[in-house]
This record gives structure tokens, C-alpha cells and sequence, in this order.
């Protein structure tokens, strides 16, 4: 019977050292926590995007980084296996807004205990609090791993220690320092999926305020690289919410401009003639006080500013070209952005074990026989709505149905 090792145990992990057992393998998972699934419990705010209900184009389509390595992978196992998986272990399973599927308590703690139910009904050895220090390669073969006081042989050692993103859960980088040591290149390790900062001081007064059904478009070195719409939220450094998280993931590591919409539904002519009508409404009022019907009340002290309209001046003396240039910034309100917030608030790492010495077909090194990468590890990441969690699950799939058991 082969001997594997998984090491970590979050959804990949716990996933990939179930399959391997199923396919008749002796396994022992080692987490370093004190127990399983610790960043899984947290995701989707506590309720655990577990998938999104498309099929395997649709997957391809939303993942960012190196899309077609997972070909096989989401073919293999595709998101609809995934939902059938967990209804299967007693965890029944609801499609909201988007196609994300999310567990009907809305309790990521049973997409956790369904993970559980499976190590447990195939009979994985599970090693909490034990931190793997490095991996044991002989002749080019993973052999075992070595805890610090004692050492673990095997026959194969599947890596899935995640990325660097919410450290505070144990993703501190120990699988890139394993792919390393054994001659893998790891590409650049960004934030992804991540809250930005912005470089005007203004952003911080809008702090909390959450804008609905804008457009927004990220620029990088004057090009367009996504726009959107959708919601949006400001923060004390920046901004955040969902159309800037995908945004991120295009962005990278780097300054970038951010051109908000705030009234996509209207193109210029149009907004022209709703600011005409409010205009004539509130002819005798100060410019200031013009706005209510048409921005939330918190907005409305930074536009007035920006405009560059006297906020004490009456609506009836607002010049056609002052109009005009409130129109263009209600249009088009400029933000420069300068970098993520960094790993700690990160939804995902992007980057990591460079996909061309991994074999797409069965998550097998190219470099080293017996050793294997599932989830975020791996440079593969997509935007939010339970795609990073299917790659999880399609490579840890991969991963654990090829460590075949054999008989001695």
C-alpha cells in the first residue's frame, strides 16, 4: 500500500488526502493548526462560497492566471461533482445571485464537517498542530518530510499549504519554500482579490459608504484592463467591495487609475437633461444643497468640492460650463490608486508553482517523481464567486486520484 503524506488542511488538502485514501492509499494529513479548515471558515464572510454553478468554460473563463493549465483539471472534476460531493456527506446546497452555491445553513463550519466526514470515512490518519519543516527527496523521488523531531517516510507528498493570504490562519509561504528546495520557480507573489489604497485624502471621508450600481473602470499605464459594474465601497485608505476585489486581480501589484461611474444608467445627453430638471427644482437653493435627489447625502460635500462650483452659490447662477464639468465628474470620478492593502486582507495569492514543471493532467512535479501541488499553492487564481474554491477542489481531486495505491 503507497504511503502518502498531505501536507495542510485546508479544503485542497483535506480533499486531496480523502481522494488518495479512496483510491486505496495509507494517509496521514499534517496541519499545522489546531485544527482543520481554518481559513475555509471564514470565507464568504463565515458562509463559504464553496463553487459557482457553471460549467467547465465557465470556469476557464473566470480564472485569471494560467486558465487552460486547469483544462483538465475542471473536466475531471467539475463544479457540479463538487456540489453532488458535499450533498452527498449531508450538506445540502443552495444557488444564489451569480451561480454561487453556498451551504443552505449559510455555515461554512458544515462545508468543514463535511470535509471531516470524509477523511474520517476513509480512514485519514489526521496530525494537527504539526509543522512540516521541509520536504525528504531521494533520486529524485519525495520520500517524506521531516517535522523537526522526527521525520515521516512516503512514497508520495502532496503539497497544499495555500498562498500567503490571511496569514493569521497558517498560510505563511512554507509550500513555496518546499517547491524551491526541490528546484520549482515560483513566479511573483501578489495580494489578489484584495481591498486597494488610493492616494486622494477625500476617499477617507467617505468612510462606509457604499455605492450601488456603478460602473467602474481600472486603467494601468493610461489602458483599460476591466470595467464593470456593480458595488463598490469607500474605506479610511481606499476603497473595496466587490468591483474593486476583481479589480485587484487585473491590477496586480502596481499604481493604477480608478474612473467611477456614478450614473451608468444615463449617458451624457441624458444626465445633462436630469441635471437640468433638478437645477430648475432647486433654483433658489445653494449649489450645495441641489444634489440630494441625484447622490447619497455623504457624497455630496467631495462633489460639490470637486466640481470647483461655489457650494454657496445659487443653483440659477451655475454656468452652463460649471454644469457641464459636474456632469463629467459624475461621469467619470478619478481615483489614483497605489497598491493593494497586502496579504492579511487578501481573498487569494496570486502567483506561485510555476505551472509548466506541473504535469495539468494529474498535479504531479515535473522535476520531482511523487510530488504533488493542489489549490492556491499553485499560480492559478480566479475572481471571486467560488472559483478559487473549485480550483482547490479540481486539482486536489487530480492530485489524490492519481497517487494510486499499490499493492506491495
Amino acid at each position: 500500500m503507497k504511503k502518502v503524506v498531505v501536507i495542510g488542511g485546508g479544503p485542497a488538502g483535506m480533499f486531496a488526502a480523502g481522494m488518495a485514501a479512496k483510491n486505496g492509499c495509507s494517509v496521514i494529513l499534517a496541519e499545522k493548526n489546531e485544527k482543520l479548515g481554518k481559513k475555509l471558515f471564514i470565507t464568504g464572510k463565515g458562509r463559504c462560497n464553496v463553487t459557482n454553478d457553471t460549467d467547465p468554460e465557465g470556469l476557464i473563463a473566470h480564472t485569471v492566471s494560467n486558465p487552460y493549465f486547469l483544462y483538465s483539471a475542471f473536466y475531471s472534476f467539475s463544479a457540479q461533482d463538487t456540489m453532488a460531493f458535499f450533498e452527498d456527506m449531508g450538506i445540502p446546497l443552495k444557488v444564489e445571485r451569480g451561480s454561487r452555491v453556498f451551504p443552505v445553513s449559510d455555515k461554512s463550519s458544515d462545508i468543514i464537517k463535511g470535509l471531516k466526514r470524509f477523511l474520517d470515512e476513509q480512514g485519514v490518519k489526521v496530525m494537527l498542530n504539526t509543522k512540516v519543516k521541509g520536504l525528504i527527496v531521494k533520486n529524485g523521488k519525495a520520500a517524506g518530510v521531516d517535522l523537526g523531531d522526527k521525520k515521516l517516510s512516503c512514497d508520495a507528498v502532496i503539497v497544499a499549504t495555500g498562498g500567503l493570504s490571511y496569514s493569521s490562519t497558517g498560510s505563511d509561504g512554507d509550500g513555496y519554500r518546499f517547491a524551491k528546495k526541490c528546484g520549482h520557480t515560483v513566479t511573483p507573489l501578489n495580494p489578489s482579490l484584495v481591498p486597494l489604497k488610493a492616494k486622494e485624502k477625500w476617499c477617507a471621508r467617505l468612510m462606509g459608504l457604499s455605492l450601488k450600481n456603478v460602473g467602474a473602470a481600472f486603467f494601468v499605464n493610461g489602458k483599460k484592463v476591466y470595467s464593470e459594474q456593480g458595488e463598490m465601497m469607500f474605506t479610511h485608505f481606499g476603497v473595496t467591495g466587490p468591483l474593486v476585489l476583481t479589480g485587484s486581480a487585473y491590477v496586480k501589484n502596481t499604481q493604477a487609475e480608478l474612473v467611477i461611474d456614478l450614473k451608468p444608467a444615463l449617458d451624457e445627453k441624458a444626465l445633462d437633461a436630469r441635471l437640468l430638471k433638478d437645477f430648475a427644482k432647486y433654483a433658489n437653493k445653494a449649489f450645495k444643497n441641489s444634489l440630494d435627489d441625484l447622490l447619497p447625502q455623504k457624497l455630496i460635500p467631495v462633489i460639490t468640492e470637486l466640481s470647483g462650483i461655489d457650494g454657496e452659490k445659487k443653483v440659477n447662477g451655475v454656468t452652463k460650463e460649471e454644469r457641464q464639468r459636474l456632469l463629467r465628474l459624475l461621469k467619470g470620478l478619478k481615483l489614483t490608486l497605489t497598491g493593494p492593502v497586502g496579504f492579511n486582507e487578501a481573498v487569494i495569492t496570486s502567483g506561485g508553482v510555476d505551472v509548466d514543471e506541473i504535469d495539468p493532467s494529474t498535479m504531479q512535479s515535473r522535476l520531482v517523481k511523487g510530488l504533488y501541488f493542489c489549490g492556491e499553492v499553485i499560480d492559478a487564481d480566479a475572481f471571486t464567486g467560488g472559483f478559487n474554491l473549485q480550483i482547490a477542489f479540481s486539482t486536489a481531486y487530480l492530485a489524490g486520484n492519481n497517487v494510486k495505491g499499490e499493492e506491495r
